[in-house]
């Protein structure tokens, strides 16, 4: 059995590597971070751990690793091979593109909406408020909203015909989709009807391992700010 330690930032990224590791009833080392009450990012200790500070951090047998999707994939390489689908399949292929999207093209959108919708209740001087809220509007009008859009209504029409994004089994590539469609979801940041991708994310959360997670790591609110 391997040793095992995962550092745990509160409401971030992190929940998805503790949820897999109930998944996997692999056992594990939990230390978990507090972010700052203020900037609500990572702290300092983290940097120790890892150069760039960033959850989640996993140290394995001693080696230490960082990005969800590299760990989901090491951690599914190594003890899960039912969390993936068969190699040569299509199913793989779609699990490979999910397991990239997350991060790489559906969180960007996200985070951008997340610092222009700090702009509009951060403290500053009376009279430069309307300017920073019309400037978050404006953003907001000619870049995310439309995008979130795009990318949800491709999520919506993906999820109309497939219980689960490689298909009809759960696998990795739903655990590296849950943490943004919570951000979207629970956070305000995504607002149109998806009545998909919402029994999808009823679904998944209903598995034992989602609740084990939040039973380690604390409730799962995906403030989404970055980690």
């Amino acid at each position: 059995m391997p040793d095992i330690t995962v550092h745990h930032l509160e409401q971030s990224r992190s929940h998805r590597i503790l949820w897999l590791l109930a998944e996997l009833d692999l056992p594990y080392t939990l230390k978990i971070h507090q972010r700052h009450p203020v900037t609500i990012r990572a702290p300092e200790a983290l940097k120790a751990i890892h150069p760039l500070g960033k959850a989640p951090i996993v140290v394995i047998d001693g080696e230490v690793l960082a990005e969800s999707g590299a760990i989901i994939e090491h951690l599914i390489d190594a003890h899960g091979p039912h969390l993936r689908p068969a190699a040569g399949t299509p199913e793989a292929i779609q699990y490979r593109y999910w397991l990239h999207y997350a991060e790489g093209s559906l969180m960007p959108p996200l985070l951008v909406k997340l610092i222009f919708g700090k702009l509009r209740t951060t403290p500053m001087p009376f009279f430069i408020k309307p300017i920073a809220r019309a400037i978050a509007g404006k953003v907001d009008a000619a870049y995310t909203t439309p995008e979130l859009t795009t990318h949800f209504d491709f999520i919506e029409q993906h999820l109309a015909t497939h219980a689960y994004f490689a298909g009809d089994t759960f696998t990795g590539a739903d655990l590296q989709m849950s943490y943004p469609i919570e951000a979207a979801f629970e956070g305000g940041r995504h607002g149109s009807d998806s009545p998909a991708t919402r029994a999808w994310l009823d679904r998944v959360r209903a598995r034992p391992g989602y609740a084990a997670a939040v039973a380690a790591g604390g409730p799962n609110t995906v403030p989404g700010g970055p980690s």
